[in-house]
């Protein structure tokens, strides 16, 4: 069997699993390189000379945000505050009992595994947002 033919280029694995944390800051440094080189390669999928948003750091997933972020939707759904994205006030009352009964369920499901900061956040929003619900829904 013949041997490959030895084609010119090396290929890297830039995958964060097996490598020490000196081979990831390498990569990181080799990788931002290339994105601010000047008529460096545009990177894939992207229009040549179009440049990346700037990175949003995202803030901190725990269950309290989690929770605060199902509950603006369930706000939007009942039409108490505006969709952000097309700035209308909508009401979607059958979205709004499912995300409702969706935390009630995650309730359940958390007890005697919280923070007494969370199961206060988690039962005062749920009563408030039940409330609301009934409100809108008369």
């Amino acid at each position: 069997m013949d041997e490959p033919e030895d084609k010119g280029y090396t290929v890297k694995d830039r995958r964060h699993l097996h490598m020490s944390e000196e081979e990831k800051a390498q990569a990181r440094e080799e990788t931002q390189a290339q994105q601010s080189a000047p008529g460096g390669a545009a990177p894939e999928g992207s229009a040549a000379g179009a440049q990346a948003p700037p990175e949003v750091p995202l803030p901190e997933i725990t269950l309290s945000s989690f929770i605060l972020s199902l509950s603006s939707s369930i706000f939007m759904s009942l039409g108490i505050m505006p969709d952000p994205n097309t700035g209308k006030a909508d009401k979607n009352l059958p979205m709004a009992k499912q995300t409702i009964d969706l935390l009630g369920l995650l309730r359940d499901k958390t007890r005697g595994n919280l923070t007494a900061d969370e199961e206060s956040l988690f039962d005062h929003l749920l009563y408030d947002l039940r409330m609301a619900y009934v409100r809108e829904a008369r």
